[in-house]
This record gives structure tokens, sequence and C-alpha cells, in this order.
């Protein structure tokens, strides 16, 4: 991959990471856990094509770690989503 995926991929990690310690997103904020899943993502399948065995190992545990994050952020909203209306039962 050419060096400028990797930038963009080490930089969305980075901005995760400087907007976390400045105290403007927490560590499970979706915009947190989605920048650091694109970026380690980015950064494990280039580690995978030039065989960074460690670099890979890092950057997919990072990813699937984000990814794992995002998932139960979305069940925990599906899940307090209140549901649509059902519909009248009928007298008996």
């Amino acid at each position: 991959m050419p060096m400028s995926v990797q930038i963009v991929g080490s930089a969305a990690i980075l901005v995760a990471f400087v907007l976390s310690q400045m105290g403007k997103v927490s560590n499970n904020n979706p915009w947190y856990l989605l920048l650091n899943a694109f970026g380690s993502a980015i950064l494990a399948v280039d580690a995978l094509l030039k065989q960074q065995w460690g670099f890979l190992l890092l950057e997919g545990t990072w990813a699937i770690v984000a990814i794992a994050g995002l998932i139960t952020l979305l069940v925990r909203k599906l899940r307090t989503t209140p549901n649509s209306p059902t519909p009248p039962q009928a007298a008996n």
C-alpha cells in the first residue's frame, strides 16, 4: 500500500486518541471507536500484505476490539429503542 494510506490510517487513530485525551470524546463514543476501527483496519491490511506479523497482531487486535465496541453500542441502542406500538387486542 502507498505510504499515504498508512498516514491516513495512523492519523485516524491519532485523532481519536488526541480527542479522547482532551476530553472531547469518551472511549465508548461511536466516533472514537469508528476512527480506531477504520485506522487500525487499514494498518492491519498493510501489515498483512507486507507480512509484518507483530504489527498485524497489534493492529488486527485493535481493529477487532474497536469493531466489537461498535457492535456493543449498536446492540445497546437497539435494545433501548422503543418498540413500535402494538395493535390493540380484539375484545372477546
